[in-house]
């Protein structure tokens, strides 16, 4: 029996390269490539301008007139100092009282507000007639100046003002308010009381926003499953606005941290410094006793001091495996 021999296959065919339809190039050579970075610069270029100029530049220098002699208006040429102005700071009193009412501002305002702000954003998410009258109310303080509030408040917080004239009429006569700015106990309670009414509008709206990202349908599952409005709150809602919390906890801690403009109009530090700030101090020693150097060293451990806060509230809420 003879064999037929087995079929071979023809030689596989080796591909050529396919020639490109038309010459190519790169992103960089194309036509109008250069024409739009020109034009991409350009709409940059006045930020970056004005960030140059009023806010890197001015921490620069005042990085350096920290380690220096210099004055706000003085004939005498501005000398080296190495850290004798952070010895006075660290020495001064007055240094170590601001930063105790700072914190005690902040410790205060920073829970309370950010509780005020979410339950207000609750309110507000919900639908119905009339939502955006409410929501306008509750965001109208933000976007009125803190000279105007702080004024206003200062009239109020009088002896024959609003408030004392109120708790007067509701006790009938038998609760007579105190002279709020001008005691110790009770000027700073008034402060915080400003801050949190006036500031709480702006996270109320971080606070909508994430809870308008909470997935709709896990409230329908929970529903489903017979879960209360608190279990809803709790298991849903509250792990929802993992990463606004952060948001809003370092936001509320650094505007805590650099009180300034309420002080300055209402209290101007006292009575007793007992509302004295880092950052009020900061502007008193460069503004009215001009001792610039003095100022630019408070600023520089401000800024050290609310670089470690952030670090740390980073670390605290930051994503855990």
């Amino acid at each position: 029996m003879t064999l037929s021999p087995l079929p071979t296959r023809p030689p596989l065919a080796v591909s050529e390269p396919v020639q490109a339809s038309g010459p190519t190039r790169s992103r960089r050579t194309r036509p109008g490539f250069l024409r739009e970075q020109i034009s991409g610069w350009g709409m940059i270029a006045p930020a970056a301008a004005l960030l140059l100029l009023f806010v890197f530049l001015p921490a620069i220098m005042g990085f350096g007139l920290a380690f220096t002699n210099a004055r706000l208006i003085s004939p005498r040429p501005v000398e080296f100092v190495g850290t004798d102005n952070f010895a006075r700071l660290f020495a001064d009193p007055t240094f170590w009282r601001a930063l105790l009412n700072v914190t005690y501002f902040a410790v205060i305002v920073v829970p309370v507000q950010s509780a005020l702000a979410l339950a207000m954003a609750l309110l507000i998410n919900k639908k119905f007639r009339g939502v955006n009258f409410f929501r306008t109310l509750y965001f109208l303080p933000v976007v009125t100046s803190m000279v105007v509030v702080s004024l206003l408040w200062m009239f109020m917080y009088r002896r024959e003002g609003l408030i004392n004239e109120l708790l007067s009429t509701f006790s009938f006569g038998l609760i007579r308010g105190a002279d709020w700015l001008n005691d110790p106990a009770t000027a700073m309670p008034a402060i915080i009381a400003l801050s949190i009414w006036q500031a709480a509008g702006f996270h109320m709206i971080i606070w909508l926003a994430g809870l308008q990202s909470v997935p709709g349908e896990l409230y329908e599952a929970a529903q489903l499953d017979g879960a209360t409005h608190w279990q809803q709150f709790r298991f849903v809602t509250w792990p929802g606005l993992k990463h606004t919390r952060s948001l809003v906890l370092v936001t509320i801690t650094i505007q805590a941290l650099g009180l300034f403009d309420q002080v300055s109009v209402m209290t101007q530090g006292g009575p007793l410094d007992s509302t004295t700030t880092i950052i009020y101090e900061a502007v008193r020693s460069g503004f009215k006793q001009q001792e610039t150097s003095y100022a630019s060293a408070i600023s520089l451990v401000f800024f050290v001091l609310v670089l470690l806060v952030s670090a740390v509230q980073r670390y605290l809420t930051r994503e855990k495996d």
